[in-house]
């Protein structure tokens, strides 16, 4: 987890790197909605490329690059079949009757559960947080990431017509932003709460050099 080890010698990073690309491949093939597609991939191509490109300036540890990859892997799955008809989706109508698809939510709740963590990495190394605000201030921020791209989404359905009502995704809720929203922010506070928790005990049952 070491986020000095050079990138010729990180293997994981390596089969992080490769998996995905070839996944991304893969889920690019016939999606269900190519319009659709593309707007999903805008973000997920920014992203790839920023890690790349800021590489040598911050390195995160493994462990936020698998996060981080496990993320871009459900936002990217979900994409291909335009978020409204994952297979879990229709696994659920036909068991459940569900009359709207949830793996969108999902996919907000892991934003905020596996991104969190990354967040406060990033955030503890290169401004220094600790303490209380080492937890705050990422669960903050992440609603605030949450918030924008609501935004960016209702940008993005005003000025693409029924593609963009398509890729805003409401399914007839009035209060579908805000319940992403709240999604996300649950997720970041199950992790930065699970992540005290942890560390809180580590600390506890270290060995003392006296």
């Amino acid at each position: 987890m070491d986020p000095d080890i050079p990138f010729s010698r990180n293997i994981i990073l390596h089969l992080l790197l490769a998996v995905f690309v070839v996944y991304w491949i893969v889920m690019a093939i016939s999606p269900t909605d190519r319009t659709q597609w593309l707007m999903e991939n805008v973000l997920v191509v920014a992203a790839f490329f920023t890690l790349l490109f800021t590489y040598k300036a911050f390195r995160f540890s493994n462990l936020s690059y698998l996060l981080i990859f496990l993320f871009l892997c459900a936002h990217v799955f979900a994409a291909h079949y335009t978020y409204q008809n994952t297979p879990v989706d229709q696994w659920l109508k036909a068991s459940f009757h569900f009359q709207r698809s949830y793996f969108d939510r999902v996919v907000h709740f892991l934003f905020g559960l596996w991104l969190t963590y990354c967040l406060r990495e990033l955030l503890i190394r290169a401004a220094g947080l600790r303490n209380f605000w080492s937890y705050g201030i990422p669960v903050m921020t992440i609603l605030g990431f949450s918030a924008l791209f609501e935004i960016v989404e209702m940008g993005a359905a005003a000025t693409a017509g029924q593609a963009g009502a398509d890729y805003l995704g409401l399914q007839g809720d009035v209060f579908d932003t805000q319940k992403d929203m709240l999604m996300g922010l649950i997720g970041a506070l199950v992790s930065m709460g699970a992540l005290a928790i942890i560390l809180r005990k580590t600390k506890h049952t270290a060995p003392s050099h006296s």
